[in-house]
């Protein structure tokens, strides 16, 4: 019997962990993430929780190279049961620039090199997030973000984000929704799903660097509905569930697990940082 092989990028974050925890029960996982300590650390933890097989492997996402050898890795174990997106940068992390090619280029690269080891029953889940509803989907950079391969786009997005790590953010998380809805077609050719998830104000080490330094953290918080955080593990089992069986007749959606923040959003009347 082939083994199925779930391959998460951002393999050593919050998200990538807690989903780590879940799928590895039912096959082999392979951890994708740009620090090899971070990855050796999250392996060892995987294994203490009785998660044997873990494999994990350096990538930048934004390398073809890097993204190649990951997916002939992948092949080299199994067939690809998932492939869970998470690997990205926050506002606070770099500049505009650096995040329209992690977020948004990186979507583009780590689908194409993936695509080919589609099968039937095959699901991809990325990660985009609920600022993505903040940037109108109709503007003169819907186009441009469905297509992240394109030559120059680090460069024509900048003419929308104009040096702002934030616009910069908002539109290449709007764009891996894009991005999704545009690829359905070309996945389910193949028989596989591909869908994206949108997290609200999440409790991981990336969130809390964010809501440390950008106010609109803590207005999103005061409009949830539920009034609080979510956990690592609830998007875990949202992400778990897109990728099972379970969701076999949905693809090229997003799926807000937020606490119904954007459902709120025009209700409050806040004033949100684009």
């Amino acid at each position: 019997m082939t083994k199925h092989v779930y391959v998460i990028t951002g393999g050593s974050g919050g998200m990538g962990k807690a989903t780590a925890e879940i799928v590895g029960k039912k096959g082999t996982v392979l951890l994708a993430d740009i620090s090899e300590e971070r990855l050796i650390q999250t392996k060892e933890e995987l294994n203490a929780k009785g998660i044997t097989e873990v494999y994990y492997q350096t990538v930048d996402i934004t390398s073809k190279e890097n993204v190649a050898a990951l997916a002939k890795r992948a092949s080299e174990l199994g067939t690809l049961k998932g492939l869970v997106h998470t690997a990205g940068l926050s506002p606070t992390m770099a500049d505009s620039k650096r995040i329209t090619a992690v977020n948004l280029v990186g979507t583009g690269i780590v689908l194409e090199a993936f695509l080919p080891l589609a099968t039937e029953g095959t699901a991809v889940v990325c990660i985009s997030s609920m600022s993505g509803y903040m940037a109108p989907r109709q503007g003169p950079y819907v186009e441009v973000l469905k297509q992240p391969l394109a030559e120059k786009v680090v460069e024509t997005m900048e003419q929308f984000a104009q040096g702002n790590s934030g616009a910069a953010y908002t539109l290449s998380k709007l764009g891996v929704q894009l991005i999704v809805e545009d690829q359905a077609w070309v996945w389910g050719e193949r028989g596989a799903r591909i869908t994206s998830l949108s997290p609200g104000t999440i409790n991981t080490a990336m969130g809390r660097q964010e809501a440390d330094k950008q106010k609109e953290m803590k207005l999103m918080l005061d409009i949830t509905p539920l009034r609080r955080e979510g956990e690592a593990s609830e998007i875990a089992t949202a992400i778990a569930f897109l990728l099972s069986d379970d969701a076999s007749y949905i693809t090229g959606i997003d799926l807000r697990v937020d606490g119904g923040t954007v459902a709120n959003i025009e209700k409050a009347k806040i004033g949100v940082n684009h």
